[in-house]
């Protein structure tokens, strides 16, 4: 069960529907959702376009991961490593983010990573223990690239704001209990939610 299967969204369209939020997201907006929007087959750049994302804008990262794509795109993972930092800068990164994307590039070339009979949390473990990535990139990895349906990250400050504003709720421990609720769709319930506040098109209860 897979989110690239669209049976996948279907089933957990049916199940959230329960959710008078999510089922006014889903009439909404449902057919808006592309779980395969940042999916890469080569799993260090997918990671390394995840650390761009990190901590900037959604516009700022839209246009840094184009530079980076036209950067790298005739390159293999070594010949990216190899590129002088200075030039990988010059797209709008900084030097840490640079020596983040260097460690995932080394990571993969020496480690060579399997990840397909490895558990959600076996994955974050791995991914963690690589300078530069902490839980809120490996959950983005694994909800975008591994398309793992039951993904929620308490890291993502436009999901939990997300949350706040469409359930009129403030306090985290009523967030976390809100989110189980969508198990075992939480990555669907998570598209959703980004897509209502990327849009600024939030739900009002009626009466």
């Amino acid at each position: 069960m897979l989110l690239n299967n669209k049976n996948t969204i279907k089933k957990g369209f049916t199940f959230l529907k329960s959710d008078p939020v999510m089922n006014f997201f889903i009439n909404s907006f449902g057919d808006q959702i592309d779980p395969l929007d940042r999916f890469n087959d080569n799993y260090a750049l997918a990671i390394c376009n995840l650390i761009i994302e990190q901590q900037i804008s959604f516009k700022a990262a839209i246009t840094i991961k184009k530079k980076f794509d036209d950067l790298t795109k005739s390159l293999s993972n070594v010949e990216i490593l190899n590129l002088d930092d200075k030039e990988i800068q010059s797209i709008g990164l900084s030097f840490r983010k640079v020596t983040y994307i260097k460690n995932i590039l080394i990571f993969f070339e020496n480690e060579k990573p399997n990840f397909s009979n490895l558990d959600d949390k076996e994955i974050l473990k791995k991914l963690c223990s690589i300078k530069g990535i902490g839980p809120w990139t490996a959950e983005m990895f694994l909800l975008f690239v591994f398309h793992r349906p039951d993904i929620f990250s308490f890291g993502d400050i436009a999901l939990i704001n997300s949350v706040k504003i469409n359930y009129n709720v403030d306090d985290i421990k009523e967030i976390k209990k809100i989110s189980l609720s969508w198990k075992p769709y939480r990555s669907i319930a998570s598209l959703l939610l980004w897509k209502s506040i990327e849009n600024k098109f939030f739900y009002k209860k009626k009466g």
